[in-house]
């Protein structure tokens, strides 16, 4: 079997976590070509070579890959895709924008979210807000497959592949880059982050949300929501923890003043280490969490900021 990972790129550079974990799950179905597509991506070409893992390493370096446009990178895809039987790349905003147009052109299914690979043709997936995996079994000649890497460790560095320059299929102007509005910040990136802090609806207001970001900045980590503060206006949209928002996994979860849905725990559960601060002690978050601390937020967290 061979097997096209589509590497996440951003800003030109190897994203290398989400990259690193899908390629884990791609080995478990053949020989795995990763593809670097972006514009001044060679030393993104160069990162992916060095993974352990990668059989060869496809350079598309063209200003028509340089604002992940859907369109641009299927015509791409789809140029090379008679080589492979499985086209896989995370489960990322990229990847949910361009792999669903990719299988709707080569006229097979989709695969979303795997979460286990147990042959080259049959795949683990969570479904009902990750409440149950469905076992699923494809027969379609190519596979096209995104991968929920927070369900896989990352593959380790020490690789020599290859690495080939390709030219691209060019851009047939089916869509253009406007402009791109980034959230700038000093934290690190909350899917890849080792430690995530999380705030809820019991943090009160965005003025009192400052308390969980000093708590993140004193550990260094990420900081995330529920979707009910994010509603609440307590914080933005793209700190959303969840099923309608980013799936995380790291080394330690804080939830503070999260009641434990089960639309947050399908965007946590996979965390390594899960603590839950909450006054109710009838909490949800609690049945999930290896520390629980029955306790008012707003004497706890502000004490525990201060000893760290």
């Amino acid at each position: 079997m061979a097997v096209l990972l589509i590497a996440e790129v951003a800003g030109g550079a190897l994203a290398v976590d989400a990259t690193a974990k899908a390629l884990t799950a791609a080995k478990a179905m053949g020989d795995v070509t990763i593809l670097v597509a972006g514009e001044g991506v060679a030393d993104a070409g160069a990162a992916a070579a060095t993974l352990d893992g990668a059989a060869k390493v496809l350079v598309a370096d063209d200003a028509a890959y340089g604002h992940d446009l859907a369109e641009n990178l299927a015509d791409l895809v789809l140029s090379m895709a008679g080589d492979y039987s499985h086209i896989v790349a995370p489960s990322t905003a990229t990847a949910k924008n361009a792999m669903p147009r990719i299988a709707a052109l080569l006229d097979v299914m989709i695969l979303s979210d795997v979460s286990g690979v147990v042959d080259a043709d049959t795949f683990e997936r969570p479904i009902y807000a990750g409440n149950a995996i469905q076992t699923v079994k494809s027969g379609d000649a190519t596979k096209v497959i995104t991968i929920r890497t927070s369900t896989f460790d990352a593959a380790g560095q020490g690789g020599s592949a290859a690495v080939e320059s390709i030219s691209g299929a060019g851009d047939k102007g089916l869509s253009s880059w406007v402009e791109d509005k980034l959230a700038e910040s000093d934290r690190p990136e909350l899917t890849s982050a080792g430690i995530v802090v999380s705030g809820g609806r019991g943090v009160g207001s965005e003025e009192n949300f400052a308390m969980i970001e000093k708590l993140a900045d004193k550990l260094n980590a990420a900081v995330g929501a529920s979707r009910a503060a994010v509603d609440s206006g307590f914080a933005p949209n793209d700190w959303q923890v969840g099923q309608t928002g980013k799936v995380v996994a790291p080394e330690l979860y804080v939830a503070v003043g999260i009641s434990g849905a089960i639309q947050h725990l399908a965007g946590m559960k996979d965390s390594k280490v899960i603590v839950a601060i909450n006054k109710d002690e009838e909490a949800p978050i609690f049945q999930v969490a290896d520390f629980g601390l029955v306790a008012d937020l707003f004497e706890a967290v502000p004490e525990l900021t201060e000893k760290l």
